[in-house]
């Protein structure tokens, strides 16, 4: 176990924001966790837990450790009569899992190409795109307890998942792993997934339908929709290795049915989804884009052209000319004021803001 000082997080954010941590340790095994906490000096840190770094605004330099999630391997677990059980560590690539799974013949995650990130952090985000949440191929995750060492599983139910939220988003009110909320607390090993054996398209998003009129096909298999999903992705999201960005910055709002009538009664055009409570989801990116914040920025931080639900640095970042994440912070909060405004609607941002 290597502990490195001053070490700079530039490279290890998406946004590409200049900031360090103070004391920084590379989790590439379950052991490199318990010899932290064997350590008297590193166990009374507070920590950090770092993996893809793609959903993070750093607003400073980080004090408390910094536990940068670098557990490798992918595996089919075992079977059953309807599922495959997969099993991937915290610190693989999600793209390159996804990619993975269906080169093994095991299709059902396609509909989630590309979202940046590790497997690690998919559950506490609960991510998810075009119709499918990983909680629907969700089996089981291993985490570590901080404070006692311990190794605990957890099913679906027991992460809590909820729209980009689970158990691992929020503070302990109690003792153990057992406890309400896991934030802080705990470190994801790895995650299982229960991919189903008779596999069935998701589609009904407005993209992929006008992706199946282009191509002529009306029954896709699962690798055709997974290149579907990255051109669409490609065509609407910036590359964080050429702008830096942290993907979607807001939330969808999700309002009542009457929210949403009133909405349309003065906004015919608002881009909504029906949910299956009777609830209606709103487009944040169509909210933004209203309120006339597509392309404007505040310093070196900026509203992505292409996609108004999308902020970036428009920025190097090298040498301290990047946005900073007070200026992303600040346009942040300007555009949640000017939503709110005019709809009524308090925009939920999605990164974590250290």
């Amino acid at each position: 176990m290597l502990v490195e000082n001053n070490v700079p997080l530039q490279p290890f954010n998406t946004f590409h924001i200049v900031a360090k941590a103070h004391a920084l340790v590379r989790i590439s095994s379950e052991q490199d966790l318990q010899d932290v906490l064997a350590d008297p000096t590193l166990a009374a840190l507070p920590k950090f837990v770092l993996g893809g770094g793609s959903n993070i605004v750093f607003t400073g330099d980080v004090k408390p450790l910094v536990l940068k999630i670098e557990i490798p391997g992918k595996r089919l677990l075992h079977e059953n009569s309807r599922h495959f059980i997969v099993e991937a560590g915290a610190g693989e690539n999600w793209h390159d899992f996804v990619s993975w799974t269906l080169a093994q013949g095991y299709p059902g995650l396609e509909n989630m190409a590309m979202i940046p990130g590790t497997v690690g952090a998919s559950p506490v985000q609960n991510v998810g795109a075009y119709g499918v949440e990983l909680q629907d191929r969700f089996e089981s995750l291993d985490a570590l307890d901080l404070q006692t060492g311990q190794v605990f599983t957890l099913n679906a139910a027991q992460c809590a998942f909820g729209y980009r939220d689970s158990v691992f988003k929020h503070a302990s009110t109690g003792a153990g792993h057992q406890a309400v909320g896991l934030k802080d607390r705990a470190v994801i090993l790895r995650v299982r997934f229960a991919i189903p054996k008779v596999w069935k398209p998701v589609l009904g998003y407005a993209d992929l339908e006008k992706k199946m009129l282009a191509s002529g096909e009306s029954n896709p298999n699962a690798q055709q929709i997974f290149d579907w999903i990255c051109a669409i992705r490609r065509a609407k999201l910036p590359d964080p290795a050429v702008i830096g960005n942290a993907g979607s910055f807001f939330k969808n709002p999700t309002v009542s049915a009457e929210q949403c009538a009133d909405i349309i009664a003065r906004d015919p055009k608002v881009v909504h989804y029906l949910l299956a409570d009777g609830s209606v989801k709103l487009a944040a990116g169509w909210l933004i884009d209203s309120c006339g914040w597509r392309g404007k920025s505040v310093g070196q931080a900026g509203v992505y052209e292409k996609q108004a639900l999308v902020l970036v640095n428009r920025g190097t970042g090298s040498d301290g000319q990047g946005a900073t994440g007070g200026e992303v912070m600040t346009l942040a909060k300007a555009i949640q004021t000017s939503v709110y405004e005019r709809f009524g609607i308090l925009l939920e941002p999605e990164p974590v803001v250290i």
